[in-house]
C-alpha cells in the first residue's frame, strides 16, 4: 500500500480511472435528479445523498466480487446463434427500465404534473433508493470491468470510485436544481435517459454503440440548449419592458 503512494504509474492510473468514473457518472446524476423529483422537496436532497452512498457501496461490492463479475460475461444460453450472458440480460433489462421510466416522466410532464410535490411516505422514499441502487449497478457493470482491465491494484479502483462518488455528491444538488428549474432542460435530460436506455439494450444484444458518440450527442444538445437559455434570458427583460 505504501509503495503505491510513491508510484507515479499508480497515480496516473488513479487519475485516469477517476476521470472515467466521473464521465460515466453523468447519466447516474441525471437519473438521480429525475427519479427523486417525485418525492417531496424536503426529502429530495436526503434521497440523493443516501442513493449515492448506496451506489458507492454497490460499486465497491462489485469490485470485491471480481470472479462473479467476470463470470457474468460467460455465455448463459444461445438464441439463433446469439450467445447471451447474464451481463447482456442485466444491461437489456436495465435499459428497458430506463426507457419505461423516462417515458413515464415525459408523459407526466406533458400531462401537466408538477415536480417536487410527491406524496410523502417511507414506501416512496425506499422505492426511490432501490431504483437508484439497482440502476447504478447496471450503469457500473461496464465501468467496473474497464477498471479491472486498467488497474492492477484494487486499492486504486476503490479510490477512483470514492473520488467519483464524491464529485457526484457535490454536483447532484446544483444539477438537480437546474434541471427542475428549467422544464426544457428536464425534457432534454429525459431524452438522454431514453438514449442511454437504447444503448444499454443494444449492448445487451451485442450491438455496441461507442459511448463517445452518445456523450458527443449529449454535449452537443446541451450546448444548443445552453444557448437557448442565454437567448431567453437576454430577451426576457426586453419583452418585460415592451409589455409595460
Amino acid at each position: 500500500m505504501l509503495e503505491l503512494l510513491t508510484d507515479p504509474a499508480a497515480w496516473a492510473s488513479l487519475a485516469t480511472l477517476a476521470l472515467l468514473e466521473i464521465v460515466l457518472g453523468v447519466d447516474n446524476v441525471i437519473f438521480l435528479s429525475i427519479v427523486t423529483s417525485r418525492l417531496p422537496a424536503r426529502q429530495q436532497p436526503r434521497a440523493r445523498r443516501i442513493g449515492l452512498l448506496l451506489a458507492l457501496a454497490g460499486r465497491i461490492l462489485l469490485l470485491f466480487a471480481l470472479s462473479w463479475i467476470i463470470g457474468l460475461t460467460a455465455p448463459f444460453f444461445e438464441v439463433f446463434e446469439l450467445e447471451v450472458s447474464w451481463r447482456d440480460i442485466i444491461l437489456a433489462v436495465g435499459g428497458l427500465f430506463l426507457i419505461v421510466k423516462a417515458t413515464s416522466e415525459i408523459h407526466h410532464m406533458l400531462e401537466g404534473g408538477g415536480g417536487g410535490h410527491g406524496k410523502p411516505g417511507a414506501g416512496a422514499f425506499v422505492s426511490v433508493l432501490v431504483q437508484i441502487f439497482l440502476l447504478d449497478l447496471v450503469f457500473s457493470l461496464d465501468s467496473v470491468l474497464t477498471a479491472i482491465g486498467m488497474a492492477e491494484h484494487i486499492e486504486i479502483m476503490v479510490a477512483a470510485i470514492v473520488i467519483a462518488i464524491a464529485v457526484m455528491l457535490v454536483a447532484a444538488e446544483p444539477m438537480s436544481a437546474f434541471v427542475h428549474k428549467h422544464p426544457t432542460v428536464k425534457m432534454l435530460a429525459l431524452a438522454f435517459l431514453l438514449l442511454i436506455g437504447m444503448a444499454l439494450i443494444a449492448d445487451g444484444f451485442k450491438f455496441h454503440i461507442p459511448r463517445g458518440y452518445l456523450y458527443f450527442a449529449i454535449a452537443f444538445a446541451t450546448g444548443v440548449e445552453g444557448m437557448n437559455l442565454l437567448v431567453r434570458r437576454r430577451t426576457a427583460p426586453t419583452r418585460a419592458g415592451g409589455s409595460t
